[in-house]
Formats: C-alpha cells, structure tokens, sequence
C-alpha cells in the first residue's frame, strides 16, 4: 500500500474510534439504559411475587360476610355480653332468607287495586319452614317502614301475598319490587340481625 493510503486508511480508522468514544455514550446509552430498567423491572416483579400476597378482602360467602360484620361490631362495643350472643340465631335467620330467596318459585303476579298479588310455592320443606318463619315477622317491619299492608294467606302448596298501599303513588313501586324486592326492602333487616346476635328480642 502507498504511503498516501496508508495514511487514509489510518485517519479512517483514528476518525471512528474518536466518534466512537465521543457519540457512543448518547446513542447507546438510551438503549442501555432501557435494558437496565427492564432489568430491574423483572427484578422488582420478582421480589414482588417473592413477597407475602394481600390479604384477601371478600369472605367467599353470605352467611360468613354478614357473621364476620357481626362480629366486629360486637367486638368493639364495649358494652356487648358475650354470655348473651347467639349466633346460632343469627344463622338460622340467615339460613331462612337465603332459602326464601333461592328456593322459592313465583308462579304468578297480579295487579290489583292498590298493588300486587303474588303467588308463590317453596321447592323445598326446609324453604317452607323458613319462609313461614319470614313472613310471620316481615308483614309488621314493612307496614312500619312504608305503611304498606302485606296480607298472606295459604292456599294449598302454594303462598298468596296481596301487598297494598294508600298512596297511589306508590302503586307502581310495589309493582316493580316484585317477590323477591318486597321481603328485602327496608332497613329493618340489618336491625333485626344485631338484636339477635345480641340474644335481645328481634323487633326491639
């Protein structure tokens, strides 16, 4: 190679290496730097996963919900008498809306002056117990709340309610409750579950 070319090819080379030094660092360092950060993203996913799981929030069931809820409060009012808790009380009743909300068929609705018959028949016995258990209490709480009249008479297998309201207002609402709308509405219910869980009369 002539002298003028090797002087060419080793300016070239001086260039790169100086371009190299001088530009790697803003060209790669992005690229190294996101590398970095990937990396410690794994690493913090790994330590996160390593770490102990949340604890979970929902009790997995109705019953065990609202018995948790009542235990809660009873722990912190100061003045609960444990000698007087029943939860077995409180479960039964428990037992009884579960049952009267799932093993209970609508084989009719009706409107009627003033607003709605309906017809219903427990699947089940253990669902007839507890609805007879429900709508010997229920009646009297609704009529307080709302001022609504729930007649309920037996008519072979099956349950006839006729639920009326002076209001005609008010008509259509009943209406649209329905079954299942009429036995949950009120604030009764959560009241009715803390006296019997304290071993007082339910309707106190």
């Amino acid at each position: 190679m002539d002298p003028i070319s090797l002087m060419t090819a080793s300016s070239f080379r001086f260039c790169m290496s100086v371009l190299v030094l001088v530009a790697g660092p803003v060209l790669f360092g992005p690229v190294a730097s996101a590398q970095q950060h990937g990396q410690g993203r794994h690493h913090g996913s790994g330590g996160a996963m390593s770490s102990p799981s949340p604890v979970l929030q929902a009790p997995g069931q109705s019953v065990f919900g609202t018995v948790q809820e009542a235990i809660r409060r009873l722990e912190a009012d100061s003045t609960t008498d444990w000698s007087r808790v029943d939860m077995a009380a409180l479960r039964q009743h428990l037992l009884d809306m579960e049952r009267v909300a799932m093993d209970v068929a609508v084989e009719a609705q009706t409107p009627i002056d003033g607003g709605v018959r309906l017809r219903v028949r427990p699947t089940q016995e253990a669902a007839r117990a507890s609805l007879d258990r429900v709508l010997d209490a229920h009646p009297h709480m609704l009529r307080q709340e709302t001022g609504w009249t729930m007649a309920v008479t037996e008519d072979g297998d099956s349950y006839v309610l006729r639920v009326t309201t002076p209001n005609p207002r008010e008509v259509d609402k009943i209406r649209g409750l329905g079954y299942i709308g009429l036995l949950a509405y009120g604030q009764h219910h959560q009241r009715h579950h803390w006296h019997l869980v304290r071993g007082a009369h339910p309707h106190e």
